[in-house]
């Protein structure tokens, strides 16, 4: 989770440096296919699984729940700031899952797993900067963080079922959201060639990141949802909180208040307590 986390707040910032790219989802979702192709059809000739109905439906929810979670992604990293979005994103989608977990699951609830999430709300609210000036708080950057933190909650449960109980191998739980955005995407890819052209010359180099860190964290946080709880796991991937927002201020020069960084450590908190409980 540790390693998850480093390789997403990377992958993020460089996305954000992207923001401007129109066709930069299916740029990096095309590179991907042609990287980890090799490691996934390794794993189809060696364990040969057999896929039913369901392994069938979730592998399509997780293509259609990823392409929305990437288009909105990339559109609040091009109308607001990566440490206003990427916090509350990350902190939303957690806890949504880790409450989804424990509804629909059936998992363990217990006292300091609830503050746990109560840390998290605090701190999403203290990153959104609504306690002490809302009414300037950037209320576009909020809509697109939060509306991200849906898929992410939404995916992360449909993708835990489907390594924990279908076991399908989180290789090719990645890879089919990979291979389903460049179908959806490819088309219009295609009509607007000439700018996706210009946009490869500009924007290579964070493609290339993206496409093998975003994957490889994303398959190490579907390795640790087959031996930990779900409504663990999803919390503990916010440790990228304090990286990402960190890395908006710092690298990116955005204006990150001390309520913003006290936010995201409260998130952090909630994370550490989970992990506790």
């Amino acid at each position: 989770m540790l390693l998850a986390a480093a390789t997403h707040a990377t992958w993020n910032l460089y996305a954000k440096r992207a923001a401007k790219a129109l066709h930069f989802v299916w740029m990096y979702s095309v590179a991907s296919i042609l990287i980890y192709s090799p490691i996934v059809a390794w794993i189809v000739y060696f364990e040969r699984p057999q896929f039913e109905t369901l392994h069938w439906v979730a592998l399509f929810a997780t293509g259609v729940l990823h392409l929305c979670y990437s288009l909105i992604l990339q559109a609040g990293y091009r109308a607001s700031d990566l440490s206003l979005v990427y916090p509350l994103a990350r902190g939303s989608g957690p806890l949504l899952s880790f409450l989804g977990a424990a509804l629909l699951l059936g998992e363990h609830v217990t006292w300091l797993s609830m503050l746990g999430c109560a840390l998290v709300v605090v701190g999403i609210v203290l990153v959104a900067g609504l306690f002490l000036e809302a009414h300037k708080a950037p209320k576009i950057g909020i809509a697109y963080g939060l509306a991200t933190g849906v898929f992410i909650a939404a995916y992360t449960l449909n993708d835990g079922w489907a390594v924990k109980a279908l076991l399908i191998s989180p290789f090719i739980v990645d890879y089919t959201g990979n291979v389903f955005r460049v179908c959806v995407l490819s088309p219009g890819a295609w009509r607007d060639r000439a700018r996706v052209r210009e946009e490869i010359r500009a924007y290579l180099k964070p493609a290339l990141i993206v496409s093998v860190l975003g994957p490889l964290g994303y398959i190490l946080v579907l390795y640790a949802m087959r031996i930990a709880p779900i409504s663990h796991v999803a919390p503990a991937r916010e440790l990228a909180t304090l990286i990402g927002t960190y890395f908006g201020a710092r690298l990116l020069k955005e204006r990150a208040a001390p309520m913003r960084i006290a936010g995201a450590v409260c998130i952090v908190a909630g994370v550490v307590s989970l992990a506790v409980a």
